[in-house]
């Protein structure tokens, strides 16, 4: 991806190297304004369209802050009986006329291939925010900006790094966003931990392997599994055919302190695209690794607004205004 003036944000698989490493120095540069050191109004007078038609917290609100720490505004929809899609309405209308509303539009979807759908209607940039079981490219690009990050403390790169992938990698979009970005590094191990009716897709595990990825298949934690990153997911409870199959998995990935020190390095960086279950039947990423220097879950969740503003501010073609527009912060936010 050469150009991202007017682009729509659909897949991964529009990005190569050189375009994630544009992406995240843009990030970078967002930083003074999401700890609110200082404000801009590079997006004065701009909407998004802020559209979530299935269950959303981080990933709807961090797009929203992020517009709105670039001096946007944000009118948004929650769920599908709160839109026209209920009484009918296909996606490309509803793009079409939200489009007309919007400068850029954000969105989530319960169903594969929704987003580009809808993005053939529309005649703004479309962001995917995740599209079923699909992919979720904004997610993806905060994760590998996040390991970066995490892994820049210990002098290490990401080419050359071990991370190991745990729990639901059959239905968890993250991983799959996220191993097709890890396609553009070298030398990587990837360990894959997941009960057999879980695992990684076969196309996912085929990709990475055709670009020179060592694969290790894993059906528990068990050994010293060592890694520089362990990326834990949640049972993606809402994709299963029934609430029973859910059920059978939940809580068989727990990491805890324990299991942590057992298996893993003391420097092993600990991610998750969150939520959590923190039930007790499940309790995946437990409580007593809060305090834990190596969890990097909300850290992670922070990256989240920096990466959106970069992809505002580049879809829109203001990167580079930013700080012209910028202006001092009459109050104090303790961050």
């Amino acid at each position: 991806m050469t150009d991202f003036l007017g682009s729509h944000i659909l897949s991964v698989k529009q990005f190569d190297r050189d375009a994630v490493e544009r992406i995240f120095e843009v990030a970078h540069r967002m930083a003074p304004y999401a700890q609110r050191q200082k404000r801009t109004k590079v997006l004065d007078g701009a909407i998004l369209g802020n559209l979530f038609f299935e269950p959303s917290t981080r990933t709807r609100v961090s797009f929203g802050c992020a517009f709105n720490l670039l001096g946007g505004q944000v009118r948004g929809t929650t769920g599908m009986q709160m839109s026209a899609l209920a009484k009918g309405e296909s996606l490309y209308d509803t793009g079409r006329m939200i489009s007309s509303y919007s400068d850029v539009i954000a969105m989530r979807h319960p169903e594969s291939g929704s987003v580009a759908e809808f993005a053939t209607g529309s005649r703004v940039p479309v962001i995917n925010g995740g599209d079923g079981a699909n992919e979720h490219p904004t997610q993806a690009l905060l994760d590998l900006f996040t390991i970066q990050k995490e892994l820049a403390v210990y002098d290490r790169s990401i080419d050359g790094m071990h991370i190991a992938m745990v729990g639901d990698l059959k239905y968890g979009r993250t991983v799959h966003s996220l191993s097709k970005l890890l396609c553009l590094y070298r030398d990587l191990k990837v360990t894959l931990v997941a009960p057999d009716e879980l695992s990684m897709p076969k196309e996912i595990v085929d990709l990475l392997t055709d670009h020179h990825a060592q694969i290790e298949i894993k059906n528990k934690i068990d050994g010293q599994i060592g890694a520089d990153i362990v990326y834990q997911t949640r049972i993606q409870e809402e994709r299963f055919p029934t609430q029973e199959e859910a059920d059978r998995y939940r809580g068989q990935f727990r990491l805890n302190h324990e299991i942590f020190s057992t298996h893993f390095k003391s420097n092993t960086v600990i991610m998750h695209p969150l939520p959590r279950d923190s039930r007790s039947e499940a309790n995946e990423l437990d409580n007593d690794l809060n305090e834990h220097p190596n969890l990097a879950i909300f850290r992670q969740a922070d990256n989240g607004v920096l990466i959106r503003m970069a992809l505002f501010a580049m879809t829109l073609g203001v990167e580079n205004k930013v700080a012209d527009y910028e202006y001092d912060v009459p109050w104090y936010s303790q961050k």
